[in-house]
């Protein structure tokens, strides 16, 4: 196989993992309450942890297909739910989301950077990594 399709496969698992981890930093040691689009965005992005570890040992660039649905169905939870917070017309929807609305900024760095922002950008890298190697792998 591919070195390159080899480092991408590694480079996805280790964004998943760094997502991963810092989402369970964010409600296990600072105790944010995820909202109910956190915990969907949730859903999208632990599997992939798993599912592209295996990957990466195997070498398996096959799994590159399944792996991107989950992450563009994550990556499209991760863009509602930013929009949520910063559109401030899509406000009011937030409300109703759950314990936690799902406008409320646990964190804002530099005044646009906030956990959805952080699950967003995870999710279009990973993406973008996996969809480089359905092409190198198709070549």
């Amino acid at each position: 196989m591919n070195k390159k399709i080899e480092n991408a496969l590694f480079g996805a698992w280790a964004i998943a993992l760094t997502a991963t981890a810092g989402s369970l930093y964010f409600s296990e040691i600072q105790n944010f309450i995820p909202c109910t689009l956190c915990w969907y965005q949730r859903i999208f992005m632990y599997p992939l942890v798993i599912i592209l570890a295996i990957a990466s040992v195997r070498k398996d660039p096959g799994q590159a297909v399944y792996t991107l649905s989950l992450s563009l169905a994550g990556g499209g939870i991760a863009i509602y739910h930013y929009m949520l917070e910063k559109i401030p017309a899509l406000n009011n929807q937030a409300a109703a989301c759950g314990t936690v609305p799902c406008n409320y900024e646990y964190v804002n760095y530099l005044g646009f950077i906030t956990i959805p922002f952080m699950s967003m950008t995870s999710f279009l890298l990973i993406s973008g990594l996996l969809i480089y190697i359905i092409k190198v792998s198709k070549e």
